[in-house]
């Protein structure tokens, strides 16, 4: 376990830049695009004179553009945009734009009451007819809006916006609160659907834009619901993790995210900060290429699930309690198995089913078939500064059952690119299984398919099962409901993953923090949809 810790120690060192240059280039600034002025700018000036104080959001994600396409979950979490459905901390739908909602006895008629009194920050008001513009826009575009089975949508009054469906969809209210679906003023968007501004209804409106760095954000004077005590705010892009640790070693962030297990110990001696962390629905996975000659067998794709000491990454690379026994953690009700059997280390097995499979132990102890050495690459990227840590890990635990890989430490794009060209062979990444509020959704994207054109980005690659895709589908239109045999379909949908192992999990995630002590306190949003602004308070 010490060498382990050492060999980590060294690898992460690796893939950290200069200090002092690091902290330069993170709060660096080019010249800012600006949001347009409106009448709200002189009340929100008197509102900042009285405080003055801006809280300052360090964390790892780029702005890519205004468009909700590119960074709609940044302006989500920085609550400039809502949507029409929200979610509350246990993860249940709870009324946004839309106060209510109701479904037709057929399935096929959804009917949403918008909030009366709701403007936008260019000062224009919200209605039906705006809503159906905007969704309109969204499922033009890709995203799990377009699969949905819309017919029409309809305003059919100044408050009622009617959705009507070729067949039921039980998961529509759910894709409402993705953050694809905000909603946005209609002098957000050019003529091609594109949004070039965010002017959204939130409890704050956005100052200033500067991608992909910052964004400034000051409180909505005309907001519907309450007013926020936080008037200020500041985001500021900071892709490596000890940039991020120094920053809130300085005093210089109240809320920094993302924190790597070196930056947490450091900041733990820090009397500037508390540390808080939070489990969320985002698991590490391993992807798998099942079309890859040797990844067709799913014995081989059990073999390397075999080989993976989960305990190890989770306590000694992540500092995590235990490592994933399944796809999805505990805190998604329903899709979680507590009776799966669960994923563990076996090296034994794995080399017996490697064995078995005919792949033969060949010289420096990597294996071979029909003259092909086992050998593959395993993409990742540093974004997320424990994944190549954990990458390195993989490789030491496949090597030890007589596979060889090549680590390629690139940017997260390779990995849709590489499914999307056929030539990925396995790629390590994190993904969050509730961005939509009902797993469906993601479920859908990664997993269901035809078999021409099998999983998604995310998910499963060159694995298909027509029986399980149409299960997906069923649950989509219909919802929960138990099984002829009493099941859960949802457990059942974990256990065909299971079993099949297009990808493979490694390791339930916590989002890990560090909170200003200039802040009374802050609660960790654990479907991270939010920074949680409007509800912060100042330390007196």
């Amino acid at each position: 376990m010490v060498k382990l810790l050492s060999r980590l120690r060294w690898q992460y060192r690796t893939f950290l830049h200069d200090r002092r240059q690091l902290a330069v280039a993170s709060v660096a600034l080019s010249l800012a695009v600006v949001q347009p002025s409106h009448a709200q700018d002189a009340s929100a000036a008197q509102a900042s004179a009285a405080d003055t104080r801006r809280l300052e959001i360090v964390a790892p994600f780029d702005i890519k553009g205004a468009d909700p396409l590119l960074s709609g979950i940044l302006f989500q979490r920085m609550q400039i945009v809502e949507t029409l459905v929200e979610v509350d901390a246990t993860g249940e739908l709870q009324p946004g734009l839309a106060t209510d909602w109701e479904v037709s006895d057929d399935g096929l008629e959804w009917r949403f009451t918008l909030r009366s009194g709701v403007q936008f920050h260019d000062g224009s008001q919200l209605d039906a007819e705006v809503a159906r513009q905007v969704l309109e826009i969204a499922r033009a575009k890709p995203g799990l809006l377009k699969s949905v089975p819309v017919e029409r949508i309809v305003a059919e009054d100044a408050q009622t916006l009617v959705i009507a469906l070729s067949e039921p969809f039980a998961a529509l209210p759910a894709y409402l609160a993705d953050y694809r679906q905000q909603i946005l003023a209609p002098a957000a968007f050019d003529e091609t659907g594109t949004a070039q501004q965010v002017i959204g209804t939130g409890p704050y409106r956005m100052l200033r834009m500067t991608p992909p760095l910052s964004l400034e954000v000051t409180a909505f004077e005309d907001y519907w619901g309450p007013q926020p005590e936080v008037r200020q705010a500041r985001y500021q892009a900071v892709s490596r993790a000890e940039g991020r640790a120094l920053i809130a070693e300085s005093g210089d962030a109240d809320f920094t995210y993302g924190l790597d297990p070196a930056s947490r110990q450091r900041l733990s001696q820090s009397p500037r900060v508390t540390l808080a962390a939070a489990a969320t629905p985002r698991t590490m996975l391993l992807k798998v290429n099942a079309n890859h000659p040797a990844f067709q067998d799913p014995a081989v794709r059990r073999a390397l699930s075999l080989a993976i000491d989960r305990t190890a990454i989770a306590q000694v690379v992540l500092r995590y309690p235990r490592g994933a026994s399944q796809l999805f953690p505990p805190m998604v009700e329903g899709w979680h198995d507590p009776a799966l059997p669960e994923l563990h280390q076996d090296v034994a097995e794995a080399r017996a089913l490697l064995d078995a499979a005919g792949w033969t132990v060949g010289e420096e102890g990597i294996r071979h078939k029909d003259g092909q050495r086992l050998a593959i690459s395993l993409i990742t990227f540093s974004d997320r500064p424990e994944l190549p840590l954990v990458a390195t890990v993989l490789e030491r635990q496949f090597h030890a059952i007589g596979i060889q890989t090549r680590l390629d430490i690139t940017n997260f794009s390779a990995i849709p690119a590489g499914h999307h060209d056929g030539s990925l062979d396995m790629a390590l990444f994190a993904r969050n299984l509730a961005m939509v509020p009902d797993p469906i959704g993601n479920v859908l994207s990664d997993y269901a398919g035809t078999p021409e054109a099998p999983g998604g980005d995310w998910g499963a690659m060159g694995w298909f099962d027509a029986d399980f895709t149409a299960e997906l589908e069923r649950m989509a239109r219909e919802g929960y409901g138990p099984t002829p045999a009493g099941q859960d379909p949802r457990a059942q949908a974990s256990g065909v993953i299971q079993r099949a192992l297009p990808v493979i999990p490694i390791a339930w995630y916590y989002q890990n923090l560090a909170i200003s002590n200039r802040l009374q306190s802050a609660q960790v949003d654990p479907w991270e949809r939010s920074f949680g602004l409007s509800e912060l308070r100042w330390a007196q």
